[in-house]
């Protein structure tokens, strides 16, 4: 039932911050596009927890993959020549990011390698892309967001299925970014960020969409950006123009919101802890992960069951 009770609010924790050893703020071509040309030591992003409970993340302008252990402290995987924008498990020990420069790219844990997956479609190069979510089939949904917005409503919504067979889903949104599958599989949530909204498109039997609507709106001077769902089915989002994360109900109406006690970048977020009920975001211009506990845990994310086919 439809309900205009006001939301629950509160402040998140602060879990742990970006040691000062990795910080060394510079200006850099990233800055420049995104942060008003601003010298920054990080913009942490592409949170996912491996079976352990580590919490890997990404730097963009630094190129960096960290992990965080359970007790806070953090590890510089690698640095490498690009921009991770999104994270997830492909299989235990191999992670698919989302490389705003270099397309898809398959990071190796242990070896702490990074290596192609897919660069690029047709020949044609992507726009940036941003954030990624595979489904129970092995299917691997991202988004494609480059400069994209409200002056150039251009951005990209792609399906790249196990058997290599690329999909445009979507062609027409302004700056596509978080993506989450809802509880069922049935539903592809995607956050819109310059037009301060999440998109819900319906997935049909035949591989397409139909009747994708506008399923929630924002405000203020950036919009929605990382999304996930839970196993109750309501959509956690952070919005990174307010600091704050909606929790929202299958309705859209919001029954909670977090604060960030540390800045108001919240980029994204990934559920972890023993329970998995405690949603860890990262906080991108004071390099933070907050973090808050629940009432339901985190819809259990897919891993594809064999080899995806790409090139």
């Amino acid at each position: 039932m439809f309900s205009l009770a006001p939301p629950r609010v509160r402040d998140l924790e602060v879990f742990t911050r970006l040691p000062d050893r990795y910080r060394e703020p510079r200006v850099t071509s990233w800055s420049r596009a995104n942060r008003g040309g601003a010298a920054i030591d990080s913009f942490l992003e592409a949170p996912v927890f491996d079976d352990d409970g580590n919490l890997f993340v990404g730097d963009i302008p630094n190129g960096r993959i960290f992990r965080i252990a359970p007790s806070g402290e953090w590890d510089l995987v690698l640095q490498y020549d690009g921009e991770p924008n999104g994270m997830k498990f492909a299989a235990k020990g191999e992670i698919v990011i989302a490389d705003y420069r270099n397309g898809l790219v398959r990071l190796d844990v242990a070896r702490g390698t990074v290596s192609t997956f897919l660069g690029h479609r047709n020949s044609e190069s992507f726009k940036g892309l941003n954030d990624l979510v595979f489904d129970s089939r092995g299917s691997l949904y991202f988004t494609d967001q480059g400069q994209t917005g409200l002056h150039d409503p251009t951005g990209r919504v792609y399906r790249l299925g196990a058997d290599g067979r690329l999909d445009v889903l979507l062609a027409n949104v302004p700056s596509p970014n978080g993506v989450a599958l809802s509880a069922d599989g049935r539903v592809l949530f995607v956050a819109v960020t310059r037009g301060n909204a999440v998109w819900r498109v319906p997935l049909m039997e035949d591989g397409g969409v139909s009747k994708v609507g506008q399923f929630f709106t924002s405000h203020g001077p950036s919009g929605p950006d990382g999304l996930a769902v839970d196993e109750a089915n309501r959509l956690v989002v952070a919005n990174p123009g307010l600091g704050v994360a909606w929790v929202l109900d299958a309705m859209a109406q919001p029954v909670e919101v977090l604060r960030s006690p540390a800045g108001t970048s919240l980029t994204n977020l990934a559920f972890g802890g023993a329970d998995r009920r405690t949603a860890f975001f990262t906080e991108s211009t004071s390099g933070s992960i907050l973090c808050a506990t629940l009432e339901h845990a985190g819809a259990r994310l897919s891993r594809p069951s064999g080899e995806i086919a790409h090139g």
